[in-house]
């Protein structure tokens, strides 16, 4: 049985409707602009974050930017 953990390839949410917002968020995929530049150098882990905050923006919810976070060990999520 695989479990959705177990992918190794998360898909890019754009559905190429490319415009960011006045809070530099775009208007198709809900990704911020920095979240979408840097898309091909996030780990899978990373890549799900950002699926999660932007469907949070989709809906309307606050969903703080994946890049620059702060997060402890932040360069470890994105690929070498």
């Amino acid at each position: 049985m695989n479990d959705s953990s177990d992918i190794q390839f998360v898909p890019s949410p754009c559905v190429s409707v490319c415009a960011l917002d006045e809070d530099d968020v775009c208007v198709g995929c809900y990704r911020t602009g920095m979240e979408i530049s840097q898309w091909g150098r996030m780990t899978v882990e990373k890549q799900r974050l950002v699926v999660e905050r932007s469907h949070q923006r989709m809906r309307g919810e606050l969903g703080v930017c994946v890049v620059g976070e702060g997060v402890a060990g932040e360069s470890s999520l994105f690929k070498r």
